[in-house]
């Protein structure tokens, strides 16, 4: 091995020009690769984040799938006369047994969950009124499941529990009342009453639909303002594997029996096309390092056209096929070890710069930053995919060099 190494290092010694280019193919390569895949990893992990804000992993309903079976239908399976057109005893709607359902689904490994009653409202102030959906809340479980915490401006959410009468509003609604902290809103409820609320959080979500249509008062509160005392209508669970909401749903509705939908469920579109995306972006990166290849398949070629004598010379001393393929292949495994840690280190320099881009859409008065991924597999995929590529393009070459027949060889040349 010793030997083979040291005929490799001199043959890509000897030709410096073309080693350095190809080189500088694998190299430029899996810079370009890892920058590529941490722009285009760290945006979709950032969509799937701001997704989130709105949509959690998984959402239980107040609903089942299938509608519920009629007690004649239980009673009489079989019967011959069909009974049409039978009304279900009408009840409050909500998940039946909730505290027991929740604490159900929070011994469950890996996730969060929090209990939310959602309805329509009509705010009032100053003779201006608005439609909104009015979420209860417990304020600790819903930080642990919503970024709603991070988007306040003014105020937070455990401001709910310290005023029961609280209400948490979007910017939105602020801008279009003239709010601010402090000011008392009106609330229709449910009975036909109106009853006030203290604004004591502000959020902005930069969502100005979200902004001006969604407000959160204490659980209890809603329970009240909605007529509907002890009920929820829904669970929004946060799990700390996003990609494992479709099986956790399907456990969590097979054992509560009430509708589980995840985020996968609800963005299968919207998955498709990320799916997409990154095949064509790997697809893209990828052949830049099939075009570095084929310059290191051309250099090993040349090498071995132009080193035909020294490899028949070198065979009649006794070395075997086997071991000039070995001394082929180790050059184009040196220019792919150099070429990948070149590379890795280029490629974090190129993510660093990229860190440092603000972009200021039009319109928009926040700075955005270009989201990266700093994964570790993708630096493995870069400089595996690099090493492939290279002793892919040494393979034929050496192939070709355990080939040469040293007695045609030596016979021409003399």
């Amino acid at each position: 091995m010793a030997i083979a190494l040291d005929v490799a290092l001199a043959h890509l010694t000897s030709r410096k020009r073309q080693t350095l280019v190809s080189l500088t193919g694998v190299v430029l390569g899996v810079a370009f690769f890892l920058a590529v895949s941490s722009l285009m990893r760290g945006s979709e992990k950032d969509f799937i984040k701001r997704l989130v804000d709105n949509s959690p992993h998984i959402t239980v309903y107040d609903e089942v799938r299938k509608g519920r079976e009629q007690p004649a239908e239980l009673r009489w399976p079989d019967a011959a006369v069909a009974i049409h057109n039978v009304k279900p005893l009408l009840e409050t709607r909500g998940i039946r047994g909730w505290p027991q359902r929740l604490a159900f689904i929070e011994a469950l490994p890996g996730l969060r969950a929090a209990p939310v009653l959602a309805g329509t409202a009509v705010l009032t102030f100053a003779g201006r009124q608005q439609g909104v959906t009015l979420s209860g809340a417990v304020p600790e479980k819903m930080k642990q499941v919503t970024t709603i915490e991070e988007k306040m401006v003014e105020g937070s959410l455990d401001a709910l529990a310290a005023n029961p009468n609280g209400v948490v509003v979007g910017q939105g609604l602020v801008d279009k009342f003239s709010l601010h902290l402090g000011s008392t809103l009106s609330v229709l409820a449910a009975d036909g009453t109106s009853r006030p609320l203290r604004v004591v959080g502000i959020f902005r979500t930069g969502n100005a639909g979200y902004d001006e249509g969604q407000t959160f008062v204490l659980l209890k509160r809603a329970q009240s303002l909605l007529g509907r005392e002890n009920r929820v209508n829904r669970v929004i669970i946060q799990l700390d594997d996003p990609y494992a909401a479709q099986s956790v749903a399907q456990t969590i509705e097979g054992a509560t029996g009430y509708k589980s939908v995840s985020w996968i469920e609800a963005s299968e579109d919207i998955l498709s096309l990320l799916l997409v995306r990154n095949i064509i972006m790997y697809s893209v990166v990828s052949a830049i390092l099939v075009v570095a290849a084929f310059g290191i398949y051309n250099t090993i070629s040349t090498i071995v056209m132009e080193k035909t004598r020294d490899i028949a010379i070198m065979k009649s001393m006794g070395f075997h096929a086997r071991d000039l393929r070995r001394i082929f292949l180790l050059e184009g495994l040196i220019v792919g070890v150099l070429g990948s840690s070149l590379g890795v280190l280029l490629g974090m320099v190129l993510m660093q710069v990229l860190g440092q881009v603000e972009i200021r859409p039009p319109g928009i008065s926040e700075v955005v930053h270009l989201p990266l991924w700093w994964g570790a597999e993708q630096y493995a995929l870069a400089a595996g995919f690099a090493m492939l590529a290279c002793l892919a393009a040494s393979y034929l070459p050496a192939r070709r060099a355990g080939r040469v027949h040293p007695v045609d060889i030596l016979r021409g040349a003399a």
